[in-house]
């Protein structure tokens, strides 16, 4: 098949402000001065309580209040009164910081609030405000108990033991610039230092304060009552599985091909990178996060991981006969022998050195990260602090982060047999969910699909054991999505491999005891064995990687966002797990393999039916852009199948702390059948005294799946509509609208983004050249 250049698309030159939506309804009704005197008693109480627990040397006291909404959470009202929100949450839940404890503001708007409807007036003063504020009150200091400490049975401040030791991160609230910061975790490190505790590590990033303290319980608990900490929880847990090498010999192994020196290069960060016989000549680099682990692989996880990202289905190329690489590698050891991150060290800061050491020294710009707190899962569209750091990342350096979803043994491990009655039901239990952090937004994650039964021919004789899974069938370990505010994660899926259950142990196995199970990839210890093999989505996420350095490879300076784009563009959701995820309804194949498996082939050629045009650009926060997509007539009139995909990609700033967890909104619609003037008057903005926007037909926009609702929720975000029908009447020009809006993150600067237009036919019909002509006219 003829491998063509992908086209770029046409932007329309007027750049105009959107228009944006109206707000909610009316406040709900009230008795103005009982609901006033209800709500100022509340303030008073919780004012109380904390100047009750406040320590007399604490530095820039602090007042946190915790504030139940019953409509819209009214952000740029509290500011106002000298409130800012420090976190939101599903059940329209409101964390308040004041610098002091006066709220004379609010305290006016309330009393004005309470005398009722004034004469002149329908309604109560500040009535779209007060009225929507349910109730106000402290946050407790059970409240501060992290998800991983709940999980262990520390869900009230009791439950910490006095005179046991516990090693504890704490994260401040985001209480404004990094100074102030500073400030707060001097002084309560300070405080805890004095009481016997050791301070282990600290980070502050833009958004991010972080420490940890080794201390005992009476201390845990003290900590559980200081206003400015948001969340005292346990350190994260990697998730790992232990590689054993493969038993049989696998006789000699053809040549490596040489490998150019420019060729993509991946950073793999995990337990380092051995000099294995097949890579050590691509290896740039390695370094160590600290440096006292030293940078060889002494756990073998991660030479196992680069092998993926730089042979992709090493099975595969040594069944054909040949070993071929497709990426350079560097590593940045972040976790010991034991397979757990360094006890003294925060995991959000630990991966910040990590990738921005490996990215400035070696010019990295794929990243691997297949690790995973199996004990924080994401729990209320919300993430935590790692996830919030990789997506700043993504944003700061223009990288591509990619993450395993994680792996968990079907109902835990226990009712063992339920593994292969119960499958694929479980995988949409809520403890099936995502880890940290692959609920990230603008990180790019990875779930599994099975290569296979897994059953070798010596399984095959005996009835106790059972397969699982048939091949591209979901992963009996992959967990499921959302992401970050009910974002298609994972991202994408790929091989991963399986478990079988073994009857006479009763046991679930996988690669690590059946290498038929598995994934293969390289031994840490090559002069032991060469190749090992695992299960895990640990080993599908280099797989992706793999395939992004190939996008890489055809376009060097392509942007972050640009290669996810195309990543999205060429995913294809494999029909066997449709099939098989059928009986679960519409949302279970989202959840499990997101946009689907990636075709590295079709995200970094055209064909002569198959044309990908693509745009690199930006938008003013709440602006919008038109794109011009040129229709051929044998696409418009050729029977067939037809189809217009569209991907959008860019990386919104974050906070983990809110409910919004991104500061701005993109999203896109296709319009077909009307001229450009009149879409940009349906969209841009109008001033009072202009007359309503003009509506828009609903024949002229493309219904494009998954909807607005569904795929808007992400920074990756990709939709098709298809045709079989004479499409003539519409014209030869479709418009693709792309709209950014502006949230927390305000309505100044720019937003990045990439996107891609698919226009492909099912018949072999020469678009490729009617598009190209037409491209050339046009510019």
């Amino acid at each position: 098949m003829a491998r063509y250049d992908h086209l770029q698309l046409l932007r329309l030159p007027e750049r105009l402000p959107r228009r944006k939506n109206g707000g909610g309804g009316p406040p709900p009704q009230r008795n103005p001065r009982g609901h006033s005197d209800r709500l100022g008693q509340e303030l008073g109480q919780a004012v109380a309580t904390q100047r009750q627990r406040r320590r007399p040397d604490a530095v820039d006291p602090s007042l946190i209040l915790r504030v139940q909404m019953s409509g819209p959470l009214l952000e740029e009202e509290w500011n106002r009164v000298g409130l800012t929100v420090l976190s939101s949450d599903e059940d329209r839940t409101l964390v308040l910081f004041s610098s002091n404890d006066e709220l004379t503001e609010f305290q006016r708007k309330l009393d004005a609030y309470g005398q009722g409807v004034q004469p002149g007036r329908q309604n109560p003063a500040f009535s779209s405000f007060i009225a929507n504020v349910e109730r106000i009150a402290e946050v407790a200091p059970r409240d501060r108990i992290g998800m991983r400490a709940r999980e262990t049975g520390l869900v009230d401040v009791d439950d910490f033991q006095v005179g046991e030791a516990y090693t504890v991160d704490i994260e401040l609230w985001d209480l404004g610039s990094r100074a102030l910061r500073e400030r707060k975790i001097d002084d309560i490190v300070r405080y805890a230092e004095a009481r016997g505790a050791e301070e282990l590590d600290r980070h502050i990033g833009p958004n991010l304060t972080l420490v940890r303290l080794q201390c005992d319980g009476a201390i845990a608990r003290a900590l559980l009552s200081i206003e400015e900490i948001a969340e005292v929880d346990l350190p994260p847990e990697p998730d790992l599985l232990a590689a054993q090498h493969i038993d049989d010999a696998l006789g000699d192994v053809p040549d490596v091909e040489d490998l150019d020196e420019n060729a993509p290069l991946i950073g793999i960060i995990d337990s380092g990178i051995n000099d294995h016989p097949l890579i050590e000549d691509i290896i740039v680099g390695s370094i160590a996060v600290p440096d006292t682990l030293g940078t060889a692989d002494d756990h073998g996880h991660g030479t196992f991981v680069g092998g993926i990202a730089t042979f992709g289905d090493l099975r595969a190329q040594l069944g054909a006969g040949e070993l071929v690489r497709h990426a350079r590698l560097c590593s940045a050891k972040v976790i010991d022998h034991t397979g757990n991150f360094p006890n003294r060290r925060l995991t959000p800061k630990l991966m910040r050195e990590a990738i921005t050491g490996l990215h400035e020294q070696f010019g990295c710009r794929i990243f691997v990260i297949s690790l995973g707190d199996r004990t924080k899962v994401v729990e209320g569209g919300k993430v935590g602090p790692w996830a919030q750091t990789l997506d700043e990342l993504v944003r700061e350096l223009d990288i591509i982060i990619i993450v395993a979803a994680g792996n968990r043994q079907p109902r835990r491990g226990m009712r063992i047999e339920e593994s292969v009655t119960g499958y694929p039901g479980y995988l949409m239990e809520p403890e099936n969910r995502l880890c940290e952090p692959a609920g990230g937004m603008n990180i790019v994650t990875v779930g599994s699909v099975a290569h296979g039964n897994g059953l070798s021919a010596r399984a095959q004789d005996n009835v106790g054991v059972r397969p699982i899974t048939e091949a591209l069938e979901p992963s009996p370990f992959s967990r499921a999505g959302p992401g970050v505010r009910g974002a298609i994660k994972p991202d994408f899926t790929d091989i991963g491999g399986t478990l079988i259950y073994d009857g006479p142990t009763a046991s679930l196995q996988g690669g690590e005891v059946r290498p038929e199970a598995g994934v293969m990839s390289l031994h840490y210890r090559p002069v032991d064995r060469l190749f090992a093999a695992r299960s895990g989505t640990s080993h599908a996420a280099p797989l992706v990687a793999f395939k992004a350095s190939q996008i890489l490879t055809r376009f060097p300076d392509a942007s972050a966002n640009l290669v996810r784009a195309l990543l999205a563009t060429s995913a294809v959701a494999p029909p066997e797990s449709v099939r098989r995820l059928a009986p679960l309804g519409d949302t279970a194949g989202r959840a499990l393999f997101g946009h689907g498996r990636v075709d590295a082939e079709r995200a970094a050629f055209s064909n002569d039916s198959r044309v990908i045009l693509y745009a690199e650009d930006e938008l003013a926060i709440d602006h919008f852009a038109v794109y011009q997509i040129p229709i051929p007539e044998l696409f418009q009139t050729e029977r067939g199948r037809r189809t217009i995909r569209v991907s959008l990609a860019f990386d919104p700033p974050v906070r983990h702390s809110r409910l919004d967890y991104n500061g701005v909104s993109m999203g896109f619609r296709l319009i077909r059948g009307c001229e450009p003037d009149m879409i940009f008057e349906h969209f841009r903005r109008r001033t009072a005294d202009e007359a309503p926007f003009p509506e828009m037909e609903d024949r002229y926009n493309c219904k494009l799946l998954p909807n607005s609702t569904v795929r808007e929720k992400s920074s990756l975000q990709s939709a098709s509509v298809s045709f079989s029908r004479n499409i003539r009447g519409y014209g030869d020009n479709y418009y693709l609208v792309v709209r950014c809006a502006g949230g927390w993150a305000g309505d100044e600067g720019q937003q990045s983004f990439a996107v891609t237009v698919e226009i492909s036919h099912e018949a072999e019909v020469p678009i490729y050249e009617r598009l190209r002509q037409r491209i050339r006219v046009r510019a």
